[in-house]
């Protein structure tokens, strides 16, 4: 048992293998369909999501963690006298980060430690693992937080998104823009930057092009890419990702090209098919 608990959210997208060999606590988000509350992996997943949005024609609402939710999954270890660092989802995309902070403030001072990734999905994941890693080196909760942020701005998120519906659903574009997106066969591709979703460019076609875009745009970093670890992360995209993962892992060298799934408060935001390519950019 390490002297740091590390936490993440279920927006981390982290392997559930991953998440037990690293011990590493998660806090779920919340999705709401009518008056019912589900937490993201626990009570709902992906496919039992999207069946339920094709049922009622509208997407959940999703919704951070409450303070007293944060407090309940960091007391146990901070009374084992482990030290707690979470990694957040970008405080610009959710209350949740926020709601972490207060939760802390319930601690004595240096027992939690709040992060906040400017991220999501494995954006999130590869700075938990960049922690990890830290951690077994030795390394102390004030090193980690400076290595993270070192890291987090460095870390590169691209999403092909397949179909215009769920932005729509969402209210992230309008009726007509779907129609004609749709008629058009045009797929957004969104990157984060400064921990915002932002519409990086588009892709007008099949979704082979698209894919074919969001891989070469990832080949021709290369030369910048920290090779420790990348992430394919889907949503039941799993023969794409696969595919990728190999393209990838001949064409980098990298250590490991792991390929992991989007939960549920990341599926209802895009959609089904939804797939990207996520790595940081190398220190050196």
């Amino acid at each position: 048992m390490g002297a740091i608990k590390f936490f993440a959210d279920s927006t981390c997208d982290l392997p559930p293998a991953w998440i037990e060999k690293y011990d590493i606590g998660i806090v779920p988000l919340y999705v709401t369909f009518g008056d019912t509350n589900y937490r993201d992996g626990v009570d709902l997943q992906p496919p039992q999501l999207y069946q339920k949005v094709d049922e009622t024609g509208r997407l959940p609402k999703t919704a951070a963690p409450s303070p007293a939710d944060f407090m309940q999954a960091f007391a146990p270890f901070i009374e084992e006298g482990r030290q707690v660092l979470y990694i957040s989802l970008s405080s610009e995309l959710s209350s949740t980060y926020q709601n972490a902070l207060i939760a802390s403030e319930e601690f004595s001072e240096g027992q939690v430690t709040v992060f906040d990734s400017l991220n999501l999905s494995t954006g999130i994941g590869l700075q938990v693992m960049k922690a990890v890693r830290a951690a077994a080196e030795g390394k102390s909760v004030t090193e980690i937080v400076a290595l993270l942020e070192a890291v987090r701005s460095r870390v590169e998120t691209e999403f092909v998104i397949d179909s215009l519906d769920y932005l729509y659903k969402g209210g992230r574009c309008s009726g007509m823009q779907n129609l004609v997106g749709s008629l058009l066969r045009i797929r957004p591709v969104i990157k984060v930057t400064e921990g915002k979703m932002t519409p990086a460019y588009k892709v007008r076609g099949s979704r082979e092009k698209a894919l074919d875009q969001l891989l070469e745009n990832a080949i021709s970093r290369i030369p910048e890419m920290d090779r420790d670890l990348i992430f394919i992360t889907h949503s039941l995209a799993d023969a794409d990702a696969v595919q990728l993962q190999k393209v990838l892992q001949a064409k980098t060298g990298a250590r490991e090209v792991a390929v992991s799934n989007a939960g549920c408060v990341i599926s209802s935001h895009c959609g089904a098919k939804t797939i990207g390519i996520l790595y940081t950019k190398s220190l050196n």
